[in-house]
């Protein structure tokens, strides 16, 4: 009976035990596989860190304007009240509507609501960047602001021709740097976020209270 016991604990102790020292690396290192797996893995059906990182990166593309608020970047510019005629000129075009500050602060309150204000605020920081003189010292500087804010912070919406384009521009920043993207950011604000910012409660309760007060005067 004391020898059936010792088989019947042999067999248990065996079955909970890996036979062999390489058993027991191949089971260790699956165990950590998770946490060590290869950076190119992105595929969803493991649990590699790397998707960890890739989602830093996504949530970093998605910041939202707020966060851009809170680090200084006022909440619009200085413009006089806009008239009756002047918002329904922005109707008229989009050029127009971008020609005034009311009208791209009116715009820009929009596209906040959107979560897309980085593509106005790039913009109008490469319009102010044409205004730099070649000769000054401050583009350069400038250039760089805008690259590390805009391509690489908020991420704005650029192909990859224009991506290039930036690249190979900044290895000699100009007033130029960003040309090319700024008229594909000012074609996507116009075809995409136009249409809806002239169908918005924001164009249309403006319009409706400058009416009312045309109106009454």
């Amino acid at each position: 009976p004391m020898g059936s016991e010792r088989t019947e604990i042999r067999k248990r102790q065996m079955a909970t035990t890996p036979e062999t020292p390489g058993a027991a690396q191949a089971q260790l290192s699956t165990g950590n596989r998770g946490s060590n797996a290869c950076c190119f893995c992105w595929c969803c059906c493991c649990s590699c860190s790397c998707l960890t990182v890739r989602n830093q990166e996504e949530e970093r593309a998605r910041r939202t304007s707020h966060e851009l608020q809170a680090e200084g970047i006022p909440n619009c510019e200085e413009s006089p009240a806009p008239t009756l005629e002047e918002v329904n000129a922005w109707a008229q075009s989009f050029d127009k509507l971008m020609l005034t500050p009311a009208g791209r602060n009116a715009f820009r309150e929009f596209l906040r609501t959107e979560f897309s204000e980085e593509n106005m605020l790039f913009w109008m920081a490469c319009e102010e960047l044409k205004q730099e003189s070649n000769k000054n010292p401050t583009c350069t500087i400038f250039t760089t602001i805008i690259y590390m804010t805009f391509y690489f912070n908020t991420q704005v919406s650029l192909d990859s021709r224009v991506r290039e384009v930036i690249n190979r521009n900044m290895l000699e920043p100009s007033q130029h740097t960003f040309d090319d993207a700024q008229l594909q950011i000012y074609t996507l604000m116009h075809r995409d976020s136009y249409p809806r910012f002239m169908n918005s409660a924001i164009y249309k309760d403006l319009l409706q209270s400058l009416s009312e007060k045309s109106i009454e005067a």
